[in-house]
Order: structure tokens, then C-alpha cells, then sequence
């Protein structure tokens, strides 16, 4: 891959196939390019590919909740950020938890999806 555009969907097999690194090296150029101030653009970027590596590999309802928010109104990009901002929230939690389980807190973030509407996002 040469670039990257969050309002297209890359390719799953060419986004899989391009190295971690480079994949946030494209997602930081697409936002520094578009001068979009960031508070931490490397969290930022981290966060797009996590997003994006779960809808290339087909995680069924990443894709389905990214589908969608955009058929709420939500462009691809803001839908990226609003799954994205589940996942951060989550990732905080279990930073905190610490309970062991590892299956638990993915099942709650998928669930945390499937209930995220585009204006809840909105509204914060």
C-alpha cells in the first residue's frame, strides 16, 4: 500500500499484507497531511489500524457496527473513530481490571458495538 484514505476501505488482502508499522506510518501521513489536530497522533493512528486490521480479517460485527454507523449518517472515517472509541474505552477498563480473563472483556466490547448508534457517538 502506498496511502491511505479512512473514507475508503483498503483492500483486506493488500492492508494484511503491508507491515504493521507502515500501516501506522500511512495512517499518520492521511492525518498529518489533512492537518487534523490530534492530541497523541501516535494513540491515534494505533487505534485506526486496530480498527482496520479487525475489519480486514472479517471480525463480523466490527464490520457489521462500521456498516452501519454509516448507514446512521456517520461518514467511514467518523464511524472508524466512534468504534474506535469503544475500543479505547475498553482497552482503559482492562488496564484497570485485571481480573485474568482474556475472553471477557472482547465480548463485552463486541457487545458494546452491537448498541453503538451513531447519535450516542455524537452526542459524546
Amino acid at each position: 500500500m502506498t496511502s491511505y484514505d479512512p473514507d475508503q476501505s483498503p483492500v483486506p488482502a493488500d492492508w494484511l499484507d503491508t507491515d504493521e508499522a507502515e500501516r501506522l506510518e500511512l495512517v499518520s501521513i492521511f492525518h498529518r497531511q489533512k492537518k487534523i489536530k490530534l492530541p497523541n497522533l501516535q494513540l491515534h493512528s494505533v487505534i485506526h489500524v486496530v480498527v482496520e486490521n479487525q475489519v480486514a480479517l472479517g471480525e463480523e460485527v466490527v464490520v457489521n457496527t462500521l456498516a452501519r454507523l454509516q448507514r446512521e449518517g456517520l461518514d467511514r472515517h467518523e464511524a472508524l473513530h466512534a468504534i474506535g472509541s469503544v475500543l479505547a474505552e475498553d482497552l482503559y477498563h482492562l488496564m484497570k481490571e485485571d481480573d485474568g480473563s482474556t475472553r471477557e472483556p472482547y465480548r463485552r466490547y463486541l457487545e458494546r458495538l452491537e448498541s453503538l448508534t451513531a447519535s450516542r457517538w455524537r452526542a459524546g
